[in-house]
């Protein structure tokens, strides 16, 4: 009955609920470790019918495969019912808050009687949290900038989720309407990492007959609106999406407006009034006789202001207008560029493929190289590679490559660990065996930024350690950036010769298009990877690709561009091969 989805929420509130009542440090550390197994296993878990096959599994002990079973036949799990009603239920709405946790929200409950977010900010910008045992002014700034991030986040849709559906309506609509001009609008255009609502754009003559379909598309569970031009529907998993249809002659002009951002677009209209024109979604017009200049494509909309035309990702107002006024956009990285994938698990530690099945989907792929590093010794909750495991994986690796019965080049790798105070999992022989050594930050997230920024400055004084993964520890809309000196390790990574991590994983895009702005100006190279756990995660290096892209990144600023001898030079440098 229940979904992957629900039931890594369930484990998430027993984990919280539980920390609330006082339970014992290691069963609330259980159910966050569940969760997280329910994530990285997906649907695998809910296929299993008995205790026995779940606590294969690592980290899944005999209390949470009988709530995985529970939850999987109910759609529940009783304990989390029981804890709801001995918690108020005002703290569930509070959880969610980053930075506040479990223990402070029934602190500001139990001494404020805050019950709700409103009544937290409240409380947080009239400093009454300060005075609070355990709190003081620094916490209660971090208190409010959760609060903050959470009502950015609300109502907002991932990156994936959203062109997800809005790959599936085009896909349907051409089906419907062969040859079919559509394409998304907004901010789901730009590839910004969260959606505000789906917006598609259509040119056609025929707008009765697109609306037609649109209406009556099988996913489609409520048609809020249908109008002529204009309609809204909500799909069978409850997102609204809108759609447009223009004239041909004005497609261009209207793509180029309902696609934003506002600030570009301000921007654009004052280059435009500058040279005695307007623009609007209906075109390009000169204002003293109203005569129309453009409007059917992108291209002639913005070649009739005198500018080259930016990539949709990088029109946020932040010097695209004047390089595309001088004729110096930049090239941006393509998907075609990408040439490999330098983060991915396999079966050994907490993935789900096999070294074969993960070097078969790259060859699908066409890649050159694929990185297989698996957690180390010390994170055994993702059942991380003790020695002999690792170095066994290592000879596998190199055995399958000396085959030579592929175009596929494994790469022996793994992700370590950075403790706190910045060492690492295994010993120097071992690292000298790997191909490609990526080190992150597991644990100790609240930690002040001079503690946390040493760790990961430390762990890349390792000539062995190559990558940093997942820089800044953020999770989109549940956990926020590490108090991290980024600058700092952009800095050391510069230095050292280091590359950052994009990790592509859609709840992550870590660093995110900012970030890979400065790191670009940094002289930081960027290695894309998808800390894939399941095969299909590996179609995930699309949204490190147009997060790269909203970076400003090209092809020679990725580490994952270059030829696979390209790249082992790369990686060994400073090392004997």
């Amino acid at each position: 009955m229940g979904d992957v989805g629900g039931l890594a929420e369930a484990f998430e509130a027993l984990a919280e609920l539980s920390e609330i009542k006082g339970e014992v440090r290691f069963k609330v550390n259980a159910y966050h470790r569940a969760a997280e197994m329910v994530r990285s296993h997906g649907n695998e878990l809910l296929e299993i019918d008995d205790v026995k096959g779940l606590r294969k599994y690592p980290g899944i002990g005999e209390g949470i495969a009988k709530k995985i079973l529970e939850y999987k036949e109910t759609g529940s799990i009783s304990k989390l019912e029981e804890l709801k009603e001995e918690v108020p239920v005002e703290l569930i709405s509070l959880l969610q808050v980053p930075n506040l946790g479990p223990k402070r929200a029934k602190l500001v409950y139990d001494e404020l009687g805050v019950r709700t977010v409103d009544e937290l900010q409240e409380a947080a910008e009239e400093h009454r949290l300060a005075d609070l045992p355990g709190l003081g002014p620094k916490a209660e700034q971090n208190i409010l900038e959760g609060i903050r991030q959470k009502k950015t986040i609300s109502g907002r849709l991932l990156l994936s989720q959203a062109h997800h559906i809005q790959q599936e309506i085009i896909e349907l609509m051409q089906v419907r309407i062969p040859g079919l001009d559509i394409s998304p609008a907004g901010s789901l255009r730009r590839m910004k990492e969260t959606i505000g609502d789906i917006d598609i754009l259509v040119s056609s003559t025929q707008a009765q007959a697109v609306m037609e379909q649109f209406t009556t598309l099988p996913l489609v569970d409520k048609v809020l609106l249908r109008g002529d031009t204009k309609s809204s529907i909500v799909t069978r998993d409850g997102l609204q999406v809108d759609m447009r249809v223009v004239l041909p002659k004005e497609y261009g002009a209207a793509l180029q407006y309902f696609t934003g951002s506002q600030s570009h677009n301000v921007r654009v209209r004052e280059i435009a009034k500058k040279d005695g024109k307007k623009i609007n979604e209906y075109g390009v017009f000169r204002v003293a006789d109203d005569r129309r200049l453009a409007g059917e494509t992108e291209e002639q909309v913005y070649r009739a202001l005198g500018m080259a035309c930016p990539p949709p990702e990088i029109r946020e107002n932040r010097g695209e207008v004047e390089a595309a006024l001088r004729g110096e956009l930049p090239v941006l990285i393509e998907h075609a560029d990408i040439l490999g994938d330098l983060h991915v698990h396999s079966e050994a530690s907490d993935g789900t493929a096999s070294l074969e099945e993960l070097r078969e989907s790259a060859e699908r792929l066409g890649y050159r190289y694929l990185a297989v590093t698996d957690h180390a010794a010390n994170l055994r909750v993702a059942g991380g590679l003790d020695r002999d495991r690792l170095v066994s994986q290592i000879e596998a690796i190199r055995k399958m490559n000396e085959a030579g019965d592929s175009t596929v080049t494994l790469l022996a790798g793994t992700e370590l660990n950075i403790d706190n105070d910045g060492g690492l999992d295994y010993e120097e022989d071992i690292l000298a065996m790997l191909d490609v050594v990526v080190v992150s930050v597991h644990g100790g997230f609240k930690q002040d930024r001079e503690r946390i920024t040493h760790r990961i400055v430390a762990a890349m004084h390792d000539p062995h350690v190559k990558i940093v993964a997942h820089p800044t520890g953020r999770l989109i809309g549940q956990r926020p950036p590490y108090d991290l000196d980024l600058r700092a390790v952009m800095r050391e990574a510069r230095e050292t010769g280091t590359a950052l991590e994009l990790n592509a994983f859609p709840d992550r895009l870590d660093l995110n298009d900012e970030n890979l702005m400065e790191a670009r100006e940094h002289g930081v190279r960027i290695a894309i990877g998808t800390d894939a756990h399941r095969l299909e995660h590996l179609a995930f290096m699309s949204y490190g690709v147009a997060t790269a892209r909203r970076g400003w990144l090209g092809r020679g600023d990725v580490l994952n561009t270059l030829h696979t001898e390209q790249l082992l030079e790369w990686l060994w440098k400073g090392r004997e091969r």
